[in-house]
């Protein structure tokens, strides 16, 4: 039923843009990724060699945040087919791994036994092959540049290093704490063999052996085979209409497009832009409480589990009728403790569109910040440490504080469970790319952005700036920026029984565009939390 659900919205989905011309944009986390994508756009490239550019240049100059090391998911729109297709890039777990139980003695954070299969090399050489238009020596260069010559650490990466390098191995350590300048001649040299050879070397040749070795030399638990049948998936989105809008989101294993959905599907009969902030508030952060509660219980790598039919609107009807507005339903109330899980929060995100028309959205990740802080010595490459994305202990907390759920327990060759949501929201004449960094929030703040964006009641950069606020079912809390909630309005949700979290640092890294499709017009937000930019084709 649900897929019949999702086919019908997907026939009957309105194009994203018109026929009318378009400027070109890259939006991403730091400057030098946007150029690298906008180089390629000046090269005759399109928006898809643009984001294979920028997803290269920044898992090299934000390596606490991404790189060939980890994985992600990429939401294109091919405009002469006005077709949606997501790219599924996410990591898998190692066979050796098994079904968890190697992490009742080892960590799933820290060290080389903490990192799946990685997938974005493979994500970006399908999305170079079979969409874009120029050479991958081409499009791999800018990143082979930064690597080979280095660059800046800036205040954010500068603060990422600080926290975290106390789980570094010994070249992770030489490599990125050697000063206010940071080299990665194996990194570089591992990207010239990728520009060669593609997936090939870096899953079956030279480079696969290099990180193999290294992995079995130091405690890793990939092997040859699992990098060999490691595989790309073109994937659905999930598609679904909202009082006039359309969103195109990421689907299963990003539980992103679904929870959106569910919010969303629960609050169809509800008209937000005449409540008041307290009511409009409470009723968001009661929706978002059951629908993480959905995602946390259900959800998984739907190659493996089998899920429910969560949107069945009659499913989501019920679950609007138990909110009550005057005041909060509590977790314990709404489902079992026990279910919940939770992702990493150390990502990034970046958007482009070309001339005509192409747009990518592309959320990358390799988890917690530097991942599992091992560099492979013979490669250069910084792995991921996302098998604690998995149920790796169930019942118990990982490493952001959350129990984790039996759909999402770990199987040789399995994907985790994202909250990665790369995100297009189409009204009558504008849309809006959007996507960000920021774990189990990450769903949240997409979710606030885009009602930015439906309800306009702000300018663009609010919709990205504005504080955040986010429940996730457990904790049964609302964590909040500083000035999400004027104190009026922190009165009377307490009142109502809402328990407040202030976060101690703003979260989050949003990077968006806003397109008037009549005009053409093209805004680039980049989040002010960050260093990121928006570059336009002139």
């Amino acid at each position: 039923m649900l897929f019949r659900f999702l086919l019908l919205l997907l026939i009957c989905a309105p194009s994203a843009l018109s026929a009318a011309p378009y400027q070109a944009m890259v939006v991403a986390a730091q400057k030098s990724a946007a150029e690298a994508g906008m180089a390629m756009l000046e090269k005759s490239g399109n928006a898809f060699d643009a984001a294979a550019a920028t997803a290269l240049a920044l898992g090299v100059v934000e390596p606490g945040s991404s790189g060939i090391g980890g994985g992600g998911f990429f939401l294109l729109y091919i405009a002469r087919e006005d077709r949606y297709v997501m790219i599924d890039a996410r990591e898998t777990s190692p066979k050796l791994a098994g079904n968890g139980e190697v992490f009742e003695q080892q960590s799933s954070i820290d060290g080389p036994q903490s990192a799946g299969v990685p997938g974005l090399a493979a994500g970006v050489d399908h999305l170079i092959e079979t969409y874009g238009r120029l050479n991958r020596n081409v499009i791999t260069q800018p990143a082979i540049d930064l690597a080979s010559n280095g660059f800046a650490v800036g205040p954010r990466l500068r603060s990422m290093l600080e926290w975290r390098s106390s789980a570094f191995s010994d070249m992770a350590r030489t490599t990125f704490l050697a000063g206010d300048t940071i080299r990665q001649p194996a990194l570089a040299d591992t990207l010239r063999r990728f520009a060669r050879g593609g997936r090939d070397d870096f899953y079956r040749g030279e480079t696969a052996g290099r990180l193999v070795a290294d992995m079995k030399r130091d405690g890793g638990l990939i092997r040859e085979s699992d990098l060999a049948t490691y595989r790309v998936i073109e994937r659905e989105p999930i598609i679904f209409d909202y009082r006039g809008f359309q969103f195109v989101s990421a689907a299963l294993p990003s539980s992103g497009g679904m929870t959106l959905a569910n919010v969303f599907g629960q609050l169809q009969d509800d008209n937000l832009k005449v409540l008041n902030q307290s009511d409009r508030i409470h009723l968001l952060v009661e929706a978002m409480k059951r629908a993480y509660r959905d995602r946390n219980a259900h959800m998984g790598d739907s190659d493996f589990v089998e899920i429910p039919d969560l949107l069945n609107p009659k499913r989501l009807q019920q679950q609007r009728a138990g909110i009550r507005m005057e005041h909060a339903t509590p977790s314990s109330e709404i489902g079992n403790s026990s279910d919940a899980i939770g992702p990493g929060t150390d990502t990034t995100h970046f958007s482009v569109i070309d001339a005509e028309g192409n747009m990518v959205s592309a959320t990358l990740s390799i988890n917690y910040a530097f991942g599992s802080g091992y560099l492979s010595p013979s490669t250069g490459i910084l792995l991921n440490d996302e098998m604690d994305d998995f149920a790796t202990r169930p019942g118990k907390p990982n490493a952001f504080g959350l129990v984790q759920g039996s759909a999402n327990a770990v199987a040789p060759g399995k994907r985790m469970l994202s909250s990665m949501t790369p995100t297009f929201v189409i009204g009558p004449d504008r849309t809006f790319i959007v996507g960000t960094p920021g774990g189990s929030r990450i769903i949240s703040m997409v979710l606030l952005a885009s009602l930015g964006f439906m309800l306009d009641e702000t300018a663009a950069a609010e919709w990205v700036n504005a504080p955040r606020y986010h429940h996730q079912f457990l904790p049964d809390e609302i964590q909040h920026e500083q000035g999400a909630f004027n104190p009026d309005v922190a009165n009377e949700l307490q009142k109502r029984g809402h328990k407040l979290k202030l976060m101690k640092r703003r979260y989050g890294n949003m990077h968006a565009i806003l397109i008037e499709r009549e005009t053409g017009k093209l805004t680039g937000i980049p989040d002010a939390r960050g260093e990121g930019v928006a570059i336009r084709q002139e």
